[in-house]
Order: C-alpha cells, then structure tokens, then sequence
C-alpha cells in the first residue's frame, strides 16, 4: 500500500481545524500529524494572529524546503496570492470555497504541483505573469534561469547582448523583481521555467 500523506493543519479556530481534520479523515490516503512528525504537506492558514502565515511559510521553508505548504485563505486578491507564491507556498485556496477541494489541492502539493483556487485563478500571479511575459522573454528567463550570461543568451538566440540586456529588464519589470537571484528562485517557484 503507498505511503499516506502526512498532513499538518495550522490555523487558530480549533472549529476550523475539526472541519478540515474531519474532511481529510475521509481520504484514504492522508493522515492528519503534529509538526515534529515531519509532514509532507502543511495546510496553513493565510492570518494568524501574531505570526502571519505567510511568516511561518517562509520560516518552516527555511529549515524544511522539502515540505509543501498549501495556504488557505479569506483574500482573493492577487497581491495576497502573490506573497503566497513568494513565501514559498505550493498552492492557494479560499476557506470559503463552497466545493473547497482541499483532499485534491493537498495532492496536488504533495506531487510538487501547484494548485490555486478556481476563484483566484483570474487573478493567479503566475498566469497573468506568464501571459504579460512574451515567449521570447520566457526563452531568455529559461536561460537566465539555466545560469547563462547575457552574452552566452545573446550568442544562443543570434541577438545582440544589449537585446537580451533589455528584455532582462522587460521581464524584471514585468515581475516587480529586481536581482537576478530572486529572478531565478521566483521564475522556478511561479513554474514559469523547466528546471532540469
């Protein structure tokens, strides 16, 4: 039989956290853990108090890169969505979702995908990033990504390196990202490249 996924629940309304323990407790293959069991996946609540959950992202990221985070969410907006994404989140799902298909968005995490809500999907910074990106610039992010200078970028394409100097600098202003390493570590967390 395959391994269960372990399942860490994080959110302050014990009410909320019984709804969903009693929703995984449904699916076959998820076992609900405390924290020092290591899970594989963290449902985490968008605002805690204190601490905001996209905090304790960034923190559990830190020490376990290995554990996907899914958060759950009152906001739709894409500014929420997008620190989400930048906290190293895997997926995002509103709490008020009627048909809130949490078992699935978990799988999702645990496979390594991303998963957004259907409500957030219009606004999900990654498709509206790469559909403001063209696909010449998501052939140099690809590269760029792949540790190429803009010479070697330029000698691959048949283009100038001034050519690939700017549309490094169209997509940088196209992300609201502004160093070339938090270019990399965004374009592979947004999926926006193939990491080999």
């Amino acid at each position: 039989m395959a391994k269960k996924i372990s399942v860490l629940l994080v959110d302050d309304h014990s009410l909320v956290r019984r709804g969903f323990r009693r929703m995984l407790e449904d699916e076959p293959d998820m076992d609900v853990v405390a924290r020092k069991l290591h899970p594989k996946v963290i449902v985490m609540d968008c605002a805690l108090p204190g601490m905001n959950g996209l905090e304790a992202t960034r923190r559990i990221l830190d020490d376990s890169p290995e554990i996907g985070v899914l958060m759950l969410s009152m906001h739709s907006e894409s500014t929420w969505v997008r620190q989400a994404v930048d906290a190293g989140a895997k997926g995002y799902v509103l709490k008020n979702a009627l048909d809130l298909e949490l078992g699935f968005a978990i799988r999702k995490v645990a496979a390594g995908e991303t998963v957004f809500d259907p409500q957030v999907g219009q606004n999900s910074p990654l498709k509206g990033e790469r559909d403001s990106l063209t696909p010449r610039e998501l052939e140099v992010l690809q590269m760029i990504v792949d540790g190429k200078s803009n010479k070697e970028i330029a000698a691959v394409l048949d283009l100038s390196a001034n050519t690939i100097a700017v549309h490094r600098a169209n997509i940088m202003n196209a992300l609201g990202i502004h160093k070339t390493a938090e270019l990399v570590v965004y374009a592979i967390r947004a999926g926006l490249v193939n990491v080999p």
